[in-house]
């Protein structure tokens, strides 16, 4: 299992970003978290095997219909085992 948290910006906040995020990694069988942040952009955790975290990456280029996502910064942190993906703020 690998971990990556994921900064996606651009018009991510308002479109629903976070909701199809979890419908997505729910999809993949991931874990972790999706949330608005302060500054405008979207944090995810997200954790699974690696085509899984891989194919969510690359939904996550794009993100749902109405959003558009200019930036995606990625990096790995340690998994965590945790056992269901949440929606956290």
């Amino acid at each position: 299992m690998i971990r990556k948290r994921v900064l996606a910006r651009g018009e991510v906040q308002g479109v629903g970003f976070r909701y199809h995020a979890r419908a997505q990694a729910l999809h993949l069988g991931l874990v972790g978290y999706v949330r608005n942040r302060p500054d405008g952009s979207v944090e995810l955790e997200i954790e699974g095997r690696e085509a899984s975290v891989a194919r969510m990456l690359h939904w996550l280029e794009t993100g749902p219909r109405y959003a558009v996502v200019t930036a995606l910064e990625v990096s790995d942190v340690a998994a965590t085992g945790e056992s269901e993906f949440q929606i956290t703020g």
